[in-house]
């Protein structure tokens, strides 16, 4: 099966089954951990979706950490590509057709600056599902589909624990008319990259 088609629909499927009404950020979760094995590999990246809503953070003010800090949230995870589902397996088949191999090992000899800011794309693997995790979000956006859903602007927040270089890139790819402003202006007031 088609890696871009699986997860559109499968994320699709998920988010179609959604019924809360306070919905304000939706969470594109993409993290690797050593912990995370598939095959005879280790530190593989897994892909997850869930959302927050504003009964989880009453009274947080729009640009509080809190409100959109990952680490903060419910983490009501609804996993799309994890270890053991057919989404992993097909992720797999997907790195083997585009010659991504080592799939888990990291470079770390080129993933500082000379300023030592972290300028690496994680381990092989992590940075490709994050791309296409990212191009599925705008597809839903420019598609309208949150907001038609859930009858207002909705940002997808695409990201790891870290929140890299490469997850802000990739929240902006996600949101390709601004729906993720006020989230980029909490992370740059708090810091919590």
């Amino acid at each position: 099966m088609d890696i871009k088609k699986y997860l559109y629909e499968k994320v699709k499927s998920i988010m179609s089954d959604w019924d809360e009404g306070d919905i304000y950020a939706v969470s594109f979760f993409v993290e690797s951990n050593e912990a995370n094995t598939y095959r005879e590999y280790s530190n593989v990246t897994e892909f997850s979706i869930s959302y927050n809503t504003e009964e989880d953070y009453d009274g947080a003010g729009e640009l509080d950490e809190q409100r959109w800090n990952y680490a903060f949230w419910s983490q009501n995870e609804f996993p799309i590509i994890s270890d053991g589902n057919e989404g992993m397996e097909i992720l797999f088949d997907w790195y083997c057709k585009n010659g991504i191999k080592n799939i888990g090992e990291e470079n770390g000899n080129n993933d500082y600056d000379a300023k030592h800011n972290y300028i690496g794309k994680g381990p092989v693997g992590h940075y490709e599902l994050l791309t296409l995790a990212s191009n599925i979000a705008k597809k839903l956006q420019n598609e309208s589909f949150l907001k038609e859903k859930f009858k207002k602007i909705i940002p997808i927040i695409v990201h790891g624990l870290e929140y890299a270089w490469y997850d802000i890139e990739a929240t902006k790819n996600a949101n390709p008319h601004g729906e993720a402003k006020v989230f980029l202006k909490a992370m740059e007031i708090n810091e919590f990259s």
